[in-house]
């Protein structure tokens, strides 16, 4: 689908010199002298290289059009991460590198929203918050203020977080899967 140049915003995924680009930062520029211009900096999907771009606004740019399915998670191996579409019963398989660190936090059965751009997969949406397990944390040292006192934590499946004083080994918390913070203790 053809947008103006004027249209593209952060985190749209276009079309761009044979290859797939993620918008990192876009920037509207009207110079007091000659046309109006789109300077956008995007980083490859594939490639993982990085460009700065100027787009003039009477430009067009073709945005990429992707399929978003639900799968649940299945196993990990050395590798690579195994899902299942629940409605069809296809198992696909993706490589770690593509999740990277986030991949510790997937569990068995676990749904998540996987997009494709000509059938390959490119991303794995896992749900905003997941349950995880402390496995270890340091004992709460007394006279520290609330509000500065997180100390860190081990979970079940290895990650390491800042959690508050209160938590203690093996008490389940709640984590944000977006930055990897602790939201509360179930």
């Amino acid at each position: 689908m053809k947008i103006s140049a004027s249209e593209i915003r952060v985190g749209m995924l276009i079309e761009y010199k044979n290859d797939l680009w993620q918008v990192l930062k876009t920037q509207h520029v009207k110079p007091g002298k000659g046309g109006a211009f789109a300077q956008v900096e995007m980083k490859s999907v594939n490639k993982n290289t990085k460009l700065n771009e100027r787009f003039r606004s009477s430009e067009s740019v073709e945005k990429a059009s992707l399929d978003e399915i639900k799968f649940n998670f299945l196993y990990a191996d050395e590798n690579n991460l195994y899902f299942m579409n629940p409605a069809s019963f296809e198992q696909i398989e993706i490589k770690k590198s593509v999740i990277g660190e986030k991949s510790k936090l997937l569990t068995e059965n676990l749904e998540v929203n996987i997009s494709f751009y000509n059938e390959s997969a490119i991303s794995v949406d896992l749900p905003n918050q997941v349950s995880c397990k402390i496995e270890s944390t340091d004992v709460a040292l007394k006279g520290q203020t609330v509000s500065s006192s997180y100390k860190p934590a081990t979970l079940d499946n290895g990650l390491n977080i800042q959690v508050p004083p209160f938590i203690e080994s093996g008490d389940m918390v709640v984590i944000d899967t977006r930055n990897l913070e602790y939201i509360k203790k179930l």
